[in-house]
């Protein structure tokens, strides 16, 4: 039995989106981010000056420093990836 030279396809979603800060991820956007990335089923992350976190956890989310003018990347995997990429860059938007 020969193998078969077709390339492999996966069902796996990535969604990358790159957002610039109006503000300061502080206490308050933080802790709503974390809210809403806990709920959402694909696997995100944040990344930000060469950090990548997880940003379920508020603490995490404030240890990147990212301040005003930034750009943070928003990154998911997993079925739903593009929704959930557009929901916490959509947060990120409105920081204020």
């Amino acid at each position: 039995m020969s193998a078969s030279s077709d390339p492999v396809t996966t069902d796996a979603e990535v969604a990358e989106i790159t957002v610039v800060l109006p503000a300061a991820l502080h206490a308050r956007p933080a802790g709503q981010l974390a809210q809403v990335a806990a709920g959402l089923r694909p696997a995100v992350r944040l990344e930000y000056a060469g950090r990548t976190v997880n940003p379920t956890g508020i603490l995490s989310v404030m240890g990147l420093g990212a301040t005003a003018g930034s750009t943070v990347t928003v990154r998911a995997e997993g079925p739903g990836a593009e929704h959930a990429a557009q929901v916490l860059a959509r947060l990120l938007n409105e920081i204020d």
